[in-house]
């Protein structure tokens, strides 16, 4: 089963790691997607990424936290994940897109358990971790605690593996504070932190 691949070398490696039965390919644009006449499924992991081509009807995986398929005019073959670092090497992935489609064959491949969710902003668990992390900076730019701190309190009470600024780390704060702002859209409860919002702007 052949699968081919646009995204980072950190991505690459999480994807590829332990799937070793798979014969992966790596292409640099998605209009060499076309060239793949015998892949089994194509994974395109760029920030918010989009596809429609219909020239192409295997199972097309996109990293788009941000925006259902609905609001990128995707075909039905073309599936949402959380590509965010640190989410393709889980063992259970989101996936929003058309239930009909048999993915299992892939699913198998991958050694994934592949869960259907809303074809919603943030899917499901961007949607708390962003919130989580969100939540984490309001704490320290009240002066209530210090990164360290909150990290290590956050781990010691809810046995999380990690505390919310080291998933800031893995995660990035650009992707973390694009979904907040996407949110904020129809619910307030989003709007990013000052401090947050402040550190996106710094490492833009």
């Amino acid at each position: 089963m052949e699968f081919v691949v646009i995204g980072s070398d950190a991505q690459w490696a999480e994807l590829t790691a332990d799937a070793p039965g798979i014969s992966w390919t790596r292409a640099k644009e998605k209009d060499d997607l076309q060239n793949y006449a015998s892949a089994a499924a194509f994974f395109i992991l760029e920030d918010n990424a989009v596809f429609n081509n219909p020239a192409i009807t295997q199972p097309v995986f996109i990293n788009n936290v941000n925006t259902p398929l609905a609001g990128i005019n995707a075909a039905n073959n073309v599936f949402r994940v959380n590509g965010w670092n640190g989410f393709l090497k889980r063992t259970s992935w989101e996936i929003a897109g058309d239930a009909t489609m048999d993915l299992q064959p892939i699913a198998a491949a991958l050694n994934k358990k592949l869960l259907p969710v809303a074809d919603e902003p943030g899917l499901v668990a961007g949607r708390i971790v962003a919130m989580i992390i969100n939540e984490a900076y309001f704490t320290v730019g009240d002066g209530i605690s210090g990164k360290a701190e909150t990290d290590t309190a956050m781990k010691l009470g809810t046995n999380y593996p990690y505390g919310p600024f080291e998933w800031a780390s893995i995660i990035g704060i650009q992707p973390i504070y694009s979904l907040l702002e996407k949110l904020t859209v129809t619910d307030k409860r989003y709007t990013p932190a000052p401090l947050l919002a402040g550190e996106a702007k710094e490492n833009k």
